[in-house]
Formats: C-alpha cells, structure tokens, sequence
C-alpha cells in the first residue's frame, strides 16, 4: 500500500467518527435546545470537513510533476487547508451571532443525565481521534496527519468545556449556555486563523527546516570548502533546498559536477523529507574560505 493511501485509509476512518460525533452533538443539542452543546456539533462538524479536504487534497498532491507543475502538487494541500481556515471563521461568527440572540431570548435548554453521557462518549471518541491520527501522521511523516490531529484536539477542550456547564444550566443558571456558546466560538475563531497563519507561510515560501543541518550535510562530502546560501522552502514532510557549495578552483568540471551530485545525494539521504536540491558550485578562495558561515 503506498503512502497516500495509507494516509486516505486514516482519514476515512477518522472521518467516521468524527461525522459521528458531530450528528450526536447537533441532533441533540437541537432537541435539548442548547446552544452550547449544538455549537459543539458544529465545531466538530469541521472535523469532518478537514477529513474530506484532506482525501482531496492528498489524491491531488499524490500527482507527480509534470510540464505544468514543475515542482509537484504538494501546495494543493496547503489550498484546501485555507478553504477549511475560512469556513472555521463563517461558523464563528454563526456560533457568536447565535450565543448572543440567546440572552436577548427566554432560552431554557433541556438538559438531562443524557446530555452529559452522550457529551462524554462523545469526548471519548475525540480522544481516540486525535490519538491516533496524530500516531499514524508520525509514522507516515504526514504533516497534514499531525495538523488535522491537532485540529481535533481543540475538539477535546470545547466539550470539556460544555460538560463543565451542563451541572450549571441544569441546576437553573440557563445563561451560562449561550457563554459556553461564545467560548466554543473563539475556540474556533483561533483554530481558523492558527490555520490560515501556518497556511500563509508555506505560500510566501517561509524557510523551512534548519540550515544547520543541510550544511554539515553538505561538508560531509569530499570534496566540498563550505557552503552558504542555504535556502529552504515548501513544508516539512515535502521540502525544497537550494545552497552554494565552494570547491577547490583547480577542480575540473566534471569533478565538480560530480560533487555537486554527491551533495544533492548525500542531503536527500540525510533528510529523507527534502524532495529537490539545487546545487551551486563556486570555486573556494585561496584562504580562509572554510570559516565562511553559512548565511541561510
């Protein structure tokens, strides 16, 4: 089985549960008439939503390059991932608008011993979640995994959140619903634009990785003076170097050529991640070259 489908199979299953404790939430919280646990509902419903996204988005950039995208399709992810950052800010604002008509209202929710065991199944399941996705985005170096797992997680502190409330509203303080609802909604509010920050990096072409790295890499190879220039770019799980590596002036090009292979061999071998390494030969001057500090 290759890798992206390995990742799909984890995310259909975590799409699964996650539907599944959305629609527990939402159906429940519409009959108990509680804003904060439907708002939950909605909060989790994004869950699923990432999920889709991300078999989308991991079919797309499973694509090889070719002539019109010399550089892979990885970025679709990065896409999709805005998408679902900009429809986590639309849901705050629903949560928020709807929080807020609640304390205008005569809003008395319906809660029962059921509202707490159908919230903490619930939490249970998100706990599975985001155990899991966060194990198998290790394993599968799948920085998508890891982030989706963390989105989830944000699922865990909102329902324990509600669960906490519940006692209060069920003993007659029926406003502390519609502010548990407003907390749900700044939860969310942060996750979306901690998604849309991240996601904006990987678009400007922040470094990424550690230069550090890439230049012991590079020295170890016979051959090589220094190095400087280090660049990086992409995401973690699919990076992109580019360096300027200095050798002996008295070299013939063809040893340099072959040197320049042997760096981009021996940081591909290195970090496994980096998908492309440019390499630019210069000669080395005649003294002090080799403290040059790498300027990346």
């Amino acid at each position: 089985m290759t890798r992206a489908a390995q990742i799909q199979k984890v995310l259909l299953l975590t799409l699964a549960l996650n539907l599944l404790v959305a629609v527990a939430k939402i159906v429940y919280g519409l009959v108990a008439d509680s804003v904060a646990i439907t708002s939950d509902g909605f909060h989790s419903i994004f869950d699923g939503v990432s999920n889709v996204a991300g078999l989308i988005a991991v079919r797309l950039a499973a694509q090889p390059p070719d002539a019109e995208h010399p550089y892979g399709h990885r970025k679709y992810e990065t896409v999709f991932t805005i998408a679902i950052g900009l429809l986590m800010l639309l849901t705050c604002y629903a949560i928020i608008k709807e929080a807020i008509g609640a304390f205008s209202g005569n809003h008395q929710p319906n809660l029962s011993l059921a509202s707490i065991v159908i919230m903490l199944a619930t939490l249970f399941i998100n706990v599975f979640v985001t155990t899991y996705e966060k194990r198998k985005g290790k394993e599968l170096d799948s920085e998508f995994l890891v982030a989706d797992a963390q989105h989830t997680k944000s699922d865990i502190y909102v329902t324990s959140g509600v669960l906490v409330s519940l006692p209060f509203v069920m003993f007659g303080y029926p406003l502390v619903d519609p502010i548990v609802g407003i907390i749900v909604g700044l939860f969310v509010l942060r996750a979306g634009v901690a998604i849309l920050r991240e996601s904006a990096e990987t678009l400007v072409d922040a470094r990424t990785g550690c230069p550090v790295v890439i230049e012991d890499l590079a020295k170890s190879v016979e051959g090589v003076v220094s190095c400087h220039k280090i660049r990086t770019r992409g995401t973690a799980s699919h990076m992109f170097v580019d360096l300027h590596v200095q050798v002996s002036p008295d070299l013939s090009i063809e040893r340099a050529h072959a040197i320049a292979h042997a760096v981009e061999k021996t940081i591909k071998e290195g970090a496994p991640t980096v998908a492309d390494v440019i390499v630019h030969i210069e000669p080395a001057a005649s003294s002090g070259a080799k403290g040059r500090p790498s300027t990346g």
